[in-house]
């Protein structure tokens, strides 16, 4: 399946029970929820499982859109957390490959960050973090986002696919994102100008 048959869209409420079957009855990483960059560990540990589903489906239900799901026909293949850095505080926290640099502050909300992948097994490796990425794209230029920042994995032969929820910087680097810093080893920070 080529990426050119998927189909990427904002996770609006009515979507919602299309991320739960993406993500399983547990959720992805661990229980997670996509909660990793919203809290601090100690807020977010107690939560994972159900604690995290349900503070991320209030998350997805008072909006603005979390970010974008891919699907291949009716069947939900792929999501991406992309919105301001300011909604995902620990992403920008400054121990971390993702720390905003001074022209790009967290504070504003037209500086995006593309912060976690997750694909559905049976479709890795067909182009999904791909088209989720063009379609993360789409979403934050109509979004007025003023650019868009990830700090993925540069050693993704190294690592398993759940490893990769940063996504590969191969991905990034076919899109048009440019490496602007490199804060810690193996996780450039890329940015990408709309």
């Amino acid at each position: 399946m080529s990426k050119a048959e998927f189909h990427v869209v904002p996770l609006t409420p009515e979507r919602w029970s299309a991320l739960e079957d993406l993500f399983g009855p547990q959720g992805p990483c661990y229980g997670c929820w996509c909660n990793h960059f919203r809290m601090p560990p100690k807020l977010r540990k107690p939560l994972l499982g159900e604690g995290a589903r349900q503070l991320f489906e209030d998350r997805v239900r008072t909006g603005p859109p979390p970010g974008v799901l891919a699907f291949a026909g009716d069947v939900p293949v792929g999501w991406l957390q992309i919105g301001p850095r300011a909604h995902v505080p620990e992403w920008n926290n400054p121990r971390r490959a993702s720390t905003p640099l001074p022209d790009a502050p967290a504070e504003d909300e037209r500086n995006w960050a593309a912060s976690c992948f997750f694909v559905r097994k049976g479709f890795r490796g067909q182009g999904v973090t791909a088209a989720l990425l063009a379609g993360g794209l789409a979403f934050a230029r109509a979004s007025g986002a003023h650019l868009v920042e990830a700090a993925p994995m540069d050693n993704e032969g190294k690592r398993s696919a759940d490893g990769l929820y940063v996504g590969p910087e191969s991905v990034f680097e076919r899109a048009g994102f440019a490496e602007v810093a490199r804060q810690k080893p193996g996780r450039p920070l890329m940015r990408f100008a709309l």
